[in-house]
């Protein structure tokens, strides 16, 4: 998935938590706009960070797949050696 695609994602997951938190309250869901733009900017940085999170731990599972299949080739090597 693309940064932009999390970003706009978790924005509008902000942003249905933000009208769902004022429907709850019986409250105008258009008054004080400013909030929907606080929860919108706090719940996209937070797909920014989910983003980035993915990218990582690709990373560190390609990593130690390397590091398992080398030791793997390593252990065959060693006991065909022994034989």
């Amino acid at each position: 998935m693309s940064l932009l695609a999390n970003i706009i994602g978790f924005s509008f997951v902000g942003l249905a938590a933000r009208m769902g938190q004022l429907s709850i309250q019986s409250r105008n869901l258009y008054s004080n706009p400013g909030g929907h733009l606080i929860a919108m900017g706090a719940f996209g940085y937070v797909g920014y960070l989910a983003h980035k999170w993915e990218a990582y731990s690709g990373q560190l599972l390609a990593q130690k797949k390397q590091e398992i299949r080398e030791g793997r080739q390593e252990m065959v090597a060693k006991f065909a050696s022994a034989e």
